[in-house]
């Protein structure tokens, strides 16, 4: 079996994640109020990842930095990413687990996305409160999940999710 590379997203990388993103999500994805957070970002963070095996792209992870209600310390996770032919492999698995952990050595308290609950829970996942964290745009309330890095950084947490200014590169 060839050996699997995880490593951040560099600059080079960028075009091949965009485009399993487009294989992936298709045209729709831009519509997702997860993307309202991201317009204007940098497309690539200090906590991106990607999975490859022989040179070839098979799974990307983006990590957005955020702040809720103002406060920092926080990552947005999405879109992760993989490649079709390798879902349900783990390398979806692998990338959120060391992105995880990298997070949380470099002292981020929270990571928040919006996806299933059943997929995100193996990795500390839970629902947030309805009403405690907002989205700039409609979210099943349902969906949005958040794992503490950092026990009780939920509780610290409260208002409108918003790119970190510094997540711009601006």
């Amino acid at each position: 079996m060839p050996e699997i590379t995880v490593h951040a997203v560099e600059p080079d990388d960028l075009a091949d994640v965009l485009a399993l993103h487009a294989r992936a999500f298709g045209p729709g994805r831009f519509a997702r109020t997860a993307y309202r957070v991201r317009e204007g970002t940098q497309p690539i963070s200090r906590f991106c990842l990607l999975a490859e095996v022989s040179g070839e792209l098979m799974a990307a992870i983006r990590f957005t930095e955020i702040t809720i209600g103002g406060k920092s310390g926080a990552l947005l996770l999405g879109p992760l990413a993989v490649e079709a032919k390798y879902a349900g492999l783990g390398y979806g698995k692998r990338l959120v687990a060391e992105g995880l952990e990298n997070a949380r050595k470099a002292g981020i308290s929270l990571v928040l996305l919006v996806g299933d609950e059943p997929y995100y829970s193996r990795f500390g996942f839970k629902r947030v409160p309805p009403g405690r964290i907002r989205m700039p745009g409609p979210v099943d309330p349902a969906r949005m999940l958040a794992a503490e890095l950092r026990e009780g950084a939920l509780a610290e947490y409260e208002g409108q999710v918003e790119a970190a200014p510094d997540a711009s590169g601006g």
